[in-house]
């Protein structure tokens, strides 16, 4: 389990939705610009499009488009024309970069925070728009739901999902009046392509077995196949749901929350030792040399660190899974850090599968 404080939280959903589905976020994106647009416009006019009003002083009059070039492609930007005078998003089109970055760390934000009118109006006020009117702001916080909703639930129908990863975030959030704490669970994998997906997001009251098993339900249920091997923390019941709902797929034990549950083992004069001993495992070239200074490592401790070593022996089969595949990706298995890790390229994962 990891602290919400560990995490850049909305720098890992923007980095997720740009490298996982070009697709995806080209639609978020695009459908995100017109909204604005389309807001931005009827606040020109005094009143909403297609709407009869004494405060009206002017009219939409068709589109023009420009082209948008983003880091997932270029987007087809269809700009509002007025009947009288003209709009133009300078906020958009004239400093491309920077505005593209801002959009996208919006769209981030939206999937992780929710998307209520209070949150939408302080989000879209870091791209320099003002202009906007609460009711306005509000259907765009609608629209953006309904492509979250969308998004959360969509069929997962790109697999096989050769590789996952899930953990659960801690975060704190404000329910009648109150400060609690909630479980996100996260579920990330690696598609027939060779793209990470967010495959699913959950929020629970505590991270328990129950919620875990109907995570991974949910997850089979709309589509999730083809995996070969999970990785994840130790927790007894995201393990448990794991060999539950996924037969045949092998279970890695996060490298990074194992070094942390050994060491609450292992008298702190003595860390520093094993944990480059623990270190000198993933530095091999190959599974057997792998194996190989795993016993080594074994043989060191048995006499000076009896339970340290005894730990490593029953971890063995759990820690080491990795090395049951090709040695090119095990940076990318080994951990379910996402901060720490490439995904896997899509001729690897050829190879893997």
């Amino acid at each position: 389990m990891t602290n919400a404080h560990d995490i850049d939280l909305r720098r890992l959903v923007e980095d997720r939705l740009t490298g996982a589905s070009p697709d995806l976020l080209r639609e978020l994106l695009t459908m995100f610009i017109h909204a604005l647009m389309g807001a931005e416009a009827d606040a020109l006019c005094g009143a909403d499009y297609g709407q009869r009003s004494d405060e009206r002083v002017n009219v939409r009059n068709g589109y023009r488009h420009r082209d948008f070039d983003t880091r997932v492609g270029t987007l087809d930007v269809a700009i509002p024309k007025l009947r009288q005078g003209s709009y133009f998003p300078d906020w958009l089109l004239q400093r491309r970069k920077r505005a593209e970055r801002a959009l996208t760390s919006v769209v981030a934000t939206c999937y992780l925070l929710g998307v209520s009118t209070r949150r939408m109006e302080k989000l879209v006020d870091t791209l320099g728009i003002t202009s906007l009117s609460k009711s306005q702001v509000s259907v765009m916080a609608k629209d953006l739901d309904t492509q979250v909703e969308a998004f959360r639930n969509r069929p997962l129908d790109a697999g096989p999902y050769t590789f996952v990863a899930a953990d659960a975030l801690v975060l704190k959030v404000r329910e009648n009046g109150r400060v609690v704490n909630v479980h996100a669970l996260v579920a990330v994998g690696v598609n027939a392509d060779g793209y990470r997906e967010i495959l699913g997001l959950d929020v629970t009251s505590a991270e328990d077995g129950a919620g875990w098993l109907s995570f991974f339900r949910g997850l089979v249920a709309r589509g999730l196949t083809g995996v070969k091997l999970v990785t994840s923390d130790a927790h007894a019941g995201l393990v448990a749901a794991i060999g539950a709902t996924l037969p045949g797929a092998s279970w890695q034990r996060c490298r990074t929350h194992y070094s942390t549950n050994l060491m609450a083992v292992t008298p702190k004069s003595s860390w520093p030792w094993v944990k480059t001993l623990l270190h000198s495992v993933y530095d091999q070239p190959d599974a057997d040399s792998v194996h190989a200074q795993y016993d080594r490592i074994i043989d060191a401790l048995t006499e000076k660190l009896p339970k340290v070593a005894d730990h490593l022996d029953a971890a063995r089969s759990d820690l080491l899974a990795f090395t049951a595949f090709p040695k090119q990706i095990w940076k990318q298995i080994w951990s379910n850090n996402p901060l720490s890790v490439n995904r896997p390229s899509h001729n690897t994962i050829m190879v893997a599968a």
